[in-house]
């Protein structure tokens, strides 16, 4: 974890493939650990910090070795939320005026939308309200470049194949049904697998992935807590064969949740990770 003084140029860390190029395309908009210096942000950092998705690309990080583009935000999704569209924005946390029109969702009520306002319903994130400036320029110099990146990486694949597969790579806390307002006694599955309720992946490639990390013990939920949001949404169009999976870890299978450090699953999570890629590059390499 660092401070930045200046805007990140680029704002992401973008891996192309070093083996046989495939239509497969993973990004991590959540691992970011690079804090910019105008954050202004009134808790600790150590709270801050359990926002993030820590180490998450590092897990997939043999995903180029299988033909794949790995991209990862470099910046904190606290800051500025990639997985969010540009209209899920609080306008209570703007001062001043905000021309564009805005439709803030459950992710905004729950104050983790475009910009976070807190991280549970007693933990405000800022003891102020951020200027249009500010919020223009979290906009132009992380949101948009990491978006136009992921645009040009799935395009790109699109073109050349015909066809693409997209993971979209996160990690939960152990206590997410407590952090959303649920019961917090329900059994959270080591995966999270979210398509939103089919409408952006195949069936068949979600089994796949299912099937193997079921093989290697892990428990499997789809679509349970989360189903996935602004990124899949966008770039999951089965009819088209464009097919987008978001994958959720639960973090205590591989780090420690308070300092942010792997732990003794890390390794072992790593390993089984590089294989299903192997699994995945299999699949998609079938079908083009």
């Amino acid at each position: 974890m660092t401070h930045t003084a200046a805007p990140l140029t680029p704002p992401y860390f973008r891996h192309e493939p070093t083996g046989p190029v495939l239509p497969l395309v993973c990004d991590s908009p959540h691992s970011g650990t690079e804090y910019p210096a105008d954050f202004g942000h009134a808790v600790p950092l150590a709270l801050l910090r359990q926002g993030e998705d820590t180490h998450v690309h590092t897990l997939w990080q043999a995903a180029p070795q299988f033909g794949a583009t790995l991209l990862a935000a470099r910046f904190p999704r606290t800051y500025i939320d990639p997985n969010r569209t540009l209209l899920d924005l609080d306008p209570d946390m703007i001062d001043g005026e905000w021309d564009e029109p805005l439709a803030p969702g459950e992710k905004t009520r729950l104050g983790k939308g475009l910009i976070w306002s807190r991280l549970d319903e007693r933990t405000p994130i800022y003891d102020r309200r951020l200027s249009a400036d500010e919020v223009r320029a979290r906009i132009t110099h992380y949101y948009l470049p990491y978006h136009q990146a992921l645009d040009e990486a799935v395009q790109a694949r699109y073109a050349q194949f015909g066809k693409l597969w997209h993971l979209n790579l996160h990690s939960m806390p152990g206590d997410v049904y407590a952090r959303l307002g649920m019961d917090p006694n329900l059994p959270l599955a080591d995966f999270v697998l979210g398509d939103r309720d089919g409408t952006t992946c195949e069936p068949q490639f979600v089994a796949l992935i299912e099937s193997f990390l079921r093989d290697k013990g892990y428990s499997v939920a789809r679509n349970e807590p989360y189903k996935g949001v602004q990124l899949i949404a966008k770039i999951g169009q089965p009819a088209q064969q464009r097919h987008s999976l978001q994958i959720e870890i639960r973090r205590p299978v591989y780090m420690d949740e308070i300092t942010r450090e792997p732990n003794e699953g890390f390794e072992p999570l790593q390993q089984n990770l590089t294989a299903l890629l192997g699994v995945v590059a299999e699949y998609v390499s079938a079908r083009v």
